[in-house]
């Protein structure tokens, strides 16, 4: 399961208006290979389910995974932090053996 804390479903809910999405859309959250760790955080507004999605919705937010990335992702918790130091969208991720020092890429 994804999981969406509350800070970060206000701020999706903010963007997904300012992008001009209507609520069919979902986040879909992805890993891709790169980053200076080895695998990277992907997200992204989306309308479009594909086969072996995976569907999670938590704290009024669908969150859709694609089976692959699914398996680095799985417990993970999706924060956002706005203070003087903020870095954005933060992934607390269980899995990942070690992040980068700008938490946007990990190891497994």
């Amino acid at each position: 399961m994804i999981t969406v804390t509350e800070k970060a479903k206000h701020r999706l809910v903010d963007l997904r208006k300012e992008e001009g999405y209507n609520e069919e859309y979902f986040l879909r959250v992805s890993v891709i290979g790169g980053g200076c760790s080895g695998l990277s955080y992907k997200m992204g507004f989306d309308k479009e389910m594909k086969e072996g999605d995976q569907l999670f919705h938590d704290n009024n937010i669908d969150v859709v995974v694609d089976v692959k990335s699914f398996l680095y992702l799985a417990g993970t918790e999706l924060h956002f932090s706005d203070g003087l130091n903020g870095k954005g969208f933060e992934f607390q991720n269980p899995n990942a053996s070690r992040t980068c020092g700008c938490g946007e890429s990990f190891a497994i």
